[in-house]
């Protein structure tokens, strides 16, 4: 299927390793020119080489910027004034007991997985108003339907980030402006290993008996692979999805355990 956005511009947060590089890799071989945008230098150099090897019609531009500062979403807009396509993920806190979080420790959450995101869909919205086309994503997590009691930092910071989306996103369909939340489950990338490595206590299970239990849970018995979120999520960037909006997708293989 072609999903008719050649041509268009992508500014994509967590872009340089796992699931935001498989969106940036689906865009590029749909003839979307990139901007990479995330804090470290050298995986953004690495993911931006091998996207310009494997689609080397389309440009493919870096900017190291940290989504939770200002200073770094400006980086951002200045790397890609005018996205047509706007990806927010940000890396989620390690697991750990609410008892030992801090005001800091919640203002750090709020301001990664709501407060940045929201301020990179202020300053984007309108212009692709303007133009009669807009997709934006959140990656968010799985953790706003199934709270998972490790990560209640992530359950209340995303959970904001998804209220908010909800109700922006109906303000804007009608000027061809989508706005959608994906959930996934377990992925196999490095934020999922660093997930597990801050699960693993001293007497208990090592990180491989964790990390196959965890694979087992699934019940598509595997963890899900990057490329598949990403040709997911590319496909919700398309020209064909302008009736999808305001919407929390789950990708999980199954592991959500109700019917609604």
């Amino acid at each position: 299927m072609d999903l008719g956005i050649a041509g268009r511009r992508a500014l994509l947060f967590g872009a340089s390793r796992g699931m935001g590089r498989a969106l940036a890799l689906q865009l590029a071989r749909e003839g979307v020119h990139v901007v990479l945008a995330a804090r470290t230098e050298a995986t953004l150099a690495a993911t931006a080489d091998a996207i310009r090897a494997a689609c080397p019609a389309v440009a493919v531009a870096t900017v190291v910027a940290d989504l939770t500062r200002p200073e770094g979403r400006a980086a951002a807009l200045a790397a890609c004034p005018e996205p047509d396509i706007l990806l927010n993920n940000a890396d989620g806190p390690l697991p750990g007991d609410f008892r030992g979080w801090t005001r800091e420790d919640w203002i750090a959450a709020l301001d990664a997985m709501m407060l940045g995101p929201i301020e990179m869909m202020r300053m984007t919205v309108d212009s692709m108003i303007a133009r009669r086309f807009g997709r934006i994503l959140n990656i968010v997590s799985r953790s706003v339907k199934i709270p998972q009691h490790e990560l209640g930092l992530s359950n209340g910071a995303r959970s904001g980030l998804v209220g908010f989306s909800s109700g922006l996103a109906r303000q804007t369909v009608q000027h061809n402006v989508t706005i959608n939340n994906l959930l996934p489950g377990l992925f196999a990338t490095d934020a999922q290993r660093r997930h597990v490595a801050g699960l693993v206590e001293p007497g208990g299970p090592d990180f491989d008996a964790l990390w196959q239990a965890r694979e087992a849970a699934v019940p598509a018995r595997r963890f899900g692979d990057p490329a598949e979120f990403g040709a997911y999520a590319a496909f919700l960037c398309s020209a064909h999805a302008g009736y999808i909006t305001a919407q929390n997708l789950l990708i999980d293989g199954g592991s959500y355990p109700a019917t609604y």
